[in-house]
């Protein structure tokens, strides 16, 4: 009688093992096998991390085997198990492998193809298209889209964690929980002590420092001695938390009527101020989403506000940027005058200061928010309602995804919520972040997406005329070395147009993110979020580098500041201890974190697959060597886009 070899991983995260009695069954060209109890006697099987092995004789000849089902039944107690994968050395001495990588709840049973990726177009047996067209009917069902707000891309149904496909959810969800992380961050930073004056204003700059007391970070050190200085305001606008805000200014805007004279003291070449625009040294970045947001009523005791400046940039001869204007809101007028570097030294300081806050509000809710974590969960709930676990897209996907859908649920669950934790520290927080990206999603298109296109949009692509732009030098690495190794990879399965155009799979695949993410708009990756995350702490700690809140509405004419009101419009200590806890809890990585190029679960089997990706690893590699290089003796390492310190996916 024929005999099988049958190998079984189990996963190695907390509670991946079993109790369960675990059964087999295998589907082959000529025949079905019966139920095989997967057991050793006085052997305690599918334990954490195992790799068990098995015989497995059949009565009769199965012809070449297509599918291997796995049901698992209950012992005593429910008892989740976490399956690797299974590889099956058949009679012939043929080996094949069956990728899982997934969890059996319950009573589950679970069907598997060999791990060969294949298009719908490929499978030509009849049992092997009802498996392809069974499983996405069982995904549509358990992975739902929902409208959390009116005009955001769309999301998973779940009210929470716990709601989700057990496939999805954090191995431990302790680990993601907001509200334990920002009190363990609080702690870590010894700056509870402060907790119990939570209103009360700081006496003045050097007061923030006692909440520094725990920090042994360079970069938050080097702000804290530096914010106030031109350059390092803007140095941030190219490599800070938030480098996709500035543009190259073509034309001076009619809502800034700056001129000249204004700024000569700020221009260094001897040119006038359409002079140097024309020349290509002038850059602007314009916060004009923030223009009529609600700021943040939740607390009747605390009065928070909100402003949309205009900030005028100069290239000047050492080829740094520094501010030359700041008008702290949109329509010109007498009260709302053009501040300058030339004014009084706490006017312009203020101006700045307002100018930052704004930048961290876009940041957190646009940059961070939307443009990473919600857009990157739409193509997860895309790939799984379409694409099968043997579509080569969905192999190609599924690590890039891994999390995603937890953390949003997560952040859904206890950070952007009503009365959530965004709202006691953000003065954009009590429905004015809501406002924020409904309005944002008008400008949401899918190249806006694609790193090359953005930087070419906003005119900062030349590194000859722009130096020092490492966000945009180190993402075009990362972005060519990603495209190359995709490209090969979706080579190997689509041989020309037509194949994509025929494939109904990647088509539904292609239209949920349009429909679902872009909201069906006609004009319409992790490295990004990688980019504008795990920079928060370096950047946002110090409170008057990155105010999440102002206590005072914008000063409406010039000297007229003082340095007690720019402490008294700061953000008071109770919520300045929120935003520290909140960008380091943001700023810290996964435990087991798994980096770009990293595919410890191996869904492709094909060698080719396997050698593009050792290449892609290469290719990495060499540009963590140039950027470590690169950052040789500097006082501002640019690090965010080392391909060593970007996770494989959207998950914190």
């Amino acid at each position: 009688m024929p005999s099988y070899t049958v190998t079984v991983a189990t996963g190695s995260q907390w509670f991946a093992g079993t109790d369960d009695y675990i059964y087999l069954s295998l589907v082959g060209s000529a025949g079905c096998s019966e139920k095989h109890l997967l057991d050793k006697p006085f052997y305690n099987d599918f334990e954490r991390g195992a790799v068990d092995s098995y015989d497995v004789t059949v009565d009769e000849e199965l012809g070449d085997i297509q599918l291997v089902k796995i049901e698992k039944r209950k012992y005593w107690l429910h008892d989740d198990w976490y399956l690797k994968y299974i590889t099956l050395k058949t009679p012939f001495g043929d080996y094949i492998e069956f990728p899982c990588y997934r969890w059996i709840a319950g009573e589950g049973e679970i069907v598997l193809r060999d791990g060969r990726a294949k298009l719908a177009c490929d499978d030509q047996i009849h049992i092997l298209k009802q498996h392809r067209r069974k499983e996405l009917e069982t995904r549509q069902k358990q992975y739902r889209w929902m409208e959390w707000n009116p005009g955001f891309p769309l999301s998973i149904d779940a009210k929470c964690h716990k709601d989700l496909p057990r496939d999805i959810q954090f191995d431990s969800e302790k680990g993601v929980d907001f509200v334990l992380n920002y009190s363990k961050a609080i702690e870590n930073l010894f700056i509870n002590c402060f907790m119990h004056m939570f209103q009360s204003s700081w006496n003045d700059f050097a007061d923030f420092e006692k909440i520094f007391v725990k920090i042994s970070n360079t970069i938050s050190e080097r702000v804290m001695s530096h914010w106030q200085e031109d350059l390092m305001f803007g140095y941030q606008f190219l490599n800070g938390c938030n480098p996709v805000l500035i543009q190259r200014c073509t034309q001076l805007p009619e809502k800034l009527p700056v001129t000249t004279e204004m700024v000569e003291c700020s221009l260094e070449r001897q040119l006038t101020l359409q002079q140097e625009v024309e020349q290509g040294n002038i850059f602007i970045v314009d916060y004009e989403l923030l223009d009529g947001i609600d700021a943040n009523k939740t607390d009747p005791n605390t009065l928070q506000f909100l402003a949309a400046p205009i900030c005028l940039l100069y290239k000047n001869l050492a080829n740094k940027i520094v501010p030359i204007a700041i008008q702290l809101n949109q329509v010109p007028g007498d009260e709302n005058p053009i501040f300058l570097p030339s004014d009084a030294k706490y006017d312009w300081l203020l101006a700045k200061i307002w100018v930052r806050s704004s930048d961290f509000h876009i940041h957190q809710t646009i940059t961070h928010l939307l443009r990473t974590h919600l857009v990157s969960e739409v193509f997860g709930i895309a790939m799984y309602r379409q694409l099968p676990a043997v579509h080569p897209i969905f192999k190609l996907l599924v690590a890039h995804v891994r999390f995603t859908i937890a953390i949003n649920t997560k952040a859904r669950e206890q950070l952007i919520c009503e009365y959530g934790l965004f709202d006691k520290a953000n003065a954009t927080g009590g429905g004015g972040h809501v406002q924020m990206v409904q309005r944002a999603m008008q400008d949401l298109t899918y190249s806006s997406l694609c790193f090359p296109e953005a930087i070419k949009a906003r005119g900062m692509d030349s590194a000859e005329d722009i130096p020092y732009y490492f966000y945009r030098d180190d993402g075009l690495l990362v972005w060519e070395a990603i495209k190359t190794f995709t490209a090969e990879v979706v080579g190997i399965y689509y041989k020309s147009d037509q194949v994509v155009a025929e494939d109904q799979e990647l088509q539904d695949f292609v239209n949920d993110v349009y429909v679902y993410g872009m909201r069906g708009k006609k004009a319409s990756a992790s490295a990004q979020h990688a980019a504008v995350n795990f920079g928060q702490y370096d950047w946002c700690s110090w409170i008057p580098n990155a105010p999440p809140t102002m206590r005072a509405p914008p000063p409406t004419a010039k000297g007229m500041v003082t340095i007690e009101q720019i402490v008294a419009t700061l953000p008071d200590r109770g919520r300045s201890c929120w935003h520290l806890g909140a960008v380091w809890a943001l700023s810290q990585f996964q435990e087991n974190e798994l980096f770009l190029g990293m595919y410890p679960e191996e869904h492709f089997v094909e060698r080719p697959i396997k050698e593009a990706m050792a290449q892609f690893r290469k290719n990495l590699d060499a540009i963590v060597r140039v950027i470590a290089e690169r950052n040789k003796n500097k006082k501002l390492p640019y690090y965010y886009l080392s391909p060593d310190r970007i996770p494989n996916s959207v998950a914190i």
